[in-house]
């Protein structure tokens, strides 16, 4: 298969053999049925590999996480409920009570809500840094139960830029994996394994979906991180599991050891499934993904310079914009383009920003973000709603900060719309 993403997005999980669909089936079926007892003993022992319960795997879901791990070039995937779901699963598929992780304080509010209040809740610690502190400034954080460093290739809302390697550095210095949500870049535009990621994961939900039709989540491991070689800081997947007589992850299933834990494991008692309907949605949306990504930063690029061209804006942060503070990590990491959503303020104020909001007749205020149709939010009053004034400043959201997810419609439309807005303020 060639290596080119856009090809991989159309073609790659669905191999139909002589006479089968051509496009994926859904699996709309809750269990699978043997001829034999014992075939069926040896799939609850992972001893054979198949179906037998969506709840831990379908293949409709089992093809299009093979697809995402294609485009990212892992060794094996798993779909979850949401994106805030594999965020879970991924870090909780390593830690356990009196455990600690390392995330950057530029997170999604909702993620940042899932690591520092709600895991906290269950023994498991979360050290929030701020991700442009030097190495050397980062050190200090780590502790001998450290067990992973968490970041996003680009922040939400306020679109920065992950310093890859110095985290990967950091991380495997301290025989730590690092973990990333690249939900906004997506593997079309960047790939982070290349960059010394071990883990990454996604809210399918957003560009990958293209659509806001499902809610969903991926993770993805690139195989690379060696668990044995770091046995005592993993015990889940270097020692026997007793819920599966004695099976130890790392030595049964080597690179896919990761995976077939969080699978067998945490979907089995958790039971986050994503449903194969919104696998289905997911597979549509991927088969157009480098065409939509393509167009979301040209859109985003000319109506990034149209804000900073205007005289009511008072900043914008858009890393592909020339002269950004990020530029040089965007042009490193992600030469193509990162993504459609950008962060500015209004001259005015927190009031401006709300005012002109409400001006806009289709942009929309939404909740959503990357998806085909543009939207806006104001995250100091919508997402990041629960977080305290100081965590909001150590989060880096402003009071003024709105994200505009720039769509894929006509980009005069946009910025006409844009025009308008400011002009009633």
């Amino acid at each position: 298969m060639t290596s080119n993403s856009g090809t991989k997005c159309i073609h790659e999980g669905w191999k139909p053999s002589e006479g089968e669909p051509r496009q994926l089936p859904i699996y709309q079926s809750t269990t699978f049925k043997y001829d034999s007892s014992d075939v069926m003993g040896q799939l609850f022992d992972l001893e054979r590999e198949g179906y037998f319960y969506t709840r831990l795997q379908n293949p409709t879901n089992d093809a299009v996480a093979a697809k995402i791990c294609e485009l990212e070039g892992g060794v094996a995937a798993m779909l979850t409920s949401s994106g805030q779901a594999a965020n879970f699963y991924a870090i909780f598929n390593i830690c356990e009570a009196g455990d600690h992780f390392i995330a950057s304080s530029a997170i999604y509010g909702g993620t940042y809500n899932l690591f520092g209040v709600t895991m906290k809740k269950m023994g498991i610690e979360c050290t929030f840094v701020d991700q442009t502190l030097p190495a050397e400034e980062l050190e200090k954080y780590f502790k001998p139960n450290t067990k992973a460093v968490f970041g996003e290739t680009i922040t939400n809302p306020t679109v920065t830029i992950f310093d890859f390697e110095k985290f990967a550095k950091l991380a495997h210095d301290h025989g730590v994996p690092l973990i990333v949500d690249n939900t906004f870049a997506t593997p079309v535009n960047c790939k982070p394994f290349e960059w010394g990621a071990d883990i990454v994961t996604h809210s399918t939900t957003k560009y990958m979906d293209g659509h806001a039709v499902g809610v969903g989540g991926c993770i993805v491991d690139s195989g690379n991180f060696d668990w044995m070689a770091h046995a005592e800081k993993f015990p889940g997947l270097t020692t026997p599991d007793e819920s599966y007589h004695g099976i130890t992850y790392a030595e049964k299933f080597g690179k896919g050891a990761y995976i077939t834990k969080a699978t067998a494991q945490l979907m089995r008692d958790f039971g986050a499934i994503q449903s194969p309907q919104n696998a289905f949605y997911l597979n549509l949306g991927l088969e157009t993904l480098h065409l939509r990504m393509k167009q979301h930063c040209e859109n985003a690029l000319a109506i990034a310079k149209y804000l900073k061209a205007n005289d009511k804006v008072a900043w914008v942060h858009y890393a592909d914009l020339e002269g950004d503070d990020y530029n040089d990590l965007a042009k490193k990491y992600m030469p193509n383009g990162t993504c459609g959503v950008l962060a500015f303020g209004i001259k005015g104020g927190r009031e401006a920003s709300i005012k002109f909001m409400d001006n806009l007749n289709f942009i929309s205020i939404v909740t959503h973000v990357a998806d085909a149709k543009s939207c806006l939010l104001h995250p100091a009053s919508h997402t990041h709603r629960q977080l305290t004034e100081e965590q909001l400043i150590e989060a880096g959201v402003a009071p003024d900060l709105i994200r505009l997810s720039v769509g894929i419609e006509n980009v005069e439309d946009l910025i006409a719309d844009l025009e308008q807005a400011f002009a009633r303020l």
